[in-house]
């Protein structure tokens, strides 16, 4: 078992190394991008990469603070569904309903459950992992984001 401080220097030094990892790679768009705050250019709507001991999450979280608006976000994300999952190549889990931090939010995550943060031996696979699924899901957001933008405002 680490430290509290133990586990937050090896947090700092994993995503150090994943920002430097990914520091080259640029957006569809050609854009240069801060992989770590992914911009979705919509109020309430983010990118999280999550790493702890029960693997490495690619999140894309609808969270207004009003319900009616998550839910016509949510009822647009899934009429997208079969192009995002043809573009990102695994399927991710929908849930509608996500417990998150003590509000309910709507989430779409892909995810490696075999990966471990706390295992150094994994740190290569985790960061290739969430490259791949960045770049597949920037490959799709860029293309339909302006949908999004729309409906928020």
């Amino acid at each position: 078992m680490f430290s509290k401080e133990e586990t937050r220097e090896q947090n700092v030094q994993f995503w150090n190394g994943f920002q430097k990892f990914m520091s080259k790679q640029r957006s569809v768009n050609g854009r240069k991008m801060n992989w770590l705050n992914y911009p979705s250019d919509v109020k309430n709507i983010y990118v999280r990469l999550e790493v702890d001991n029960k693997g490495a999450r690619l999140c894309f979280d609808i969270q207004p603070k009003d319900d009616s608006i998550r839910s016509i976000l949510w009822e647009q994300m899934t009429e997208l569904k079969q192009v995002l999952e043809d573009t990102t190549v695994l399927a991710p889990e929908w849930i509608e309903n996500y417990l998150y931090m003590g509000k309910y939010i709507s989430r779409i995550v892909w995810k490696n459950e075999s990966l471990n943060f706390y295992n150094s031996d994994d740190r290569d696979a985790i960061y290739d992992y969430l490259k791949e699924r960045l770049i597949k899901f920037d490959l799709f957001y860029q293309e339909y984001k302006e949908i999004l933008i729309s409906l928020a405002h």
